[in-house]
């Protein structure tokens, strides 16, 4: 079955960094475009980045352009977000999502990590 096991949250001071990861199991990750979502204390879901599989293309929300980075290993099944700059409002729940079907990032998700959370405080 999918598995998903994201690490790397914590705290972190504004203007630092963290980079989390997600391993990946139960599936051919290579075929699969893989996205990072988070949920901030009150408030819903949120389409942070994606990209696909072979990692040629990236997508970022606009709040996050210019300070994150996704990116994958494909041999070892593990895909990353580099935080940087990182400001209160990101703190948050990051979860790693699996795309439902090969091929597309359309943000349909079919399976979830646990989360990893992501406090950024002074």
């Amino acid at each position: 079955q999918v598995q998903l096991v994201e690490s790397g949250g914590g705290l972190a001071q504004p203007g630092g960094s963290l980079r989390l990861s997600c391993a990946a199991s139960g599936f051919t990750f290579s075929l699969y475009s893989m996205s990072w979502v988070r949920q901030a204390p009150g408030k819903g879901l949120e389409w942070v980045s994606g990209i696909y599989s072979d990692g040629t293309g990236t997508w970022y929300t606009d709040s996050v352009k210019g300070r994150f980075t996704i990116s994958r290993d494909n041999t070892k099944n593990t895909l990353y977000l580099q935080m940087n700059s990182l400001k209160p409002e990101d703190t948050a729940l990051y979860y790693c999502a699996k795309e439902t079907f090969a091929g597309r990032l359309i943000a349909d998700f079919g399976s979830w990590g646990q989360g990893t959370q992501v406090t950024v405080s002074s």
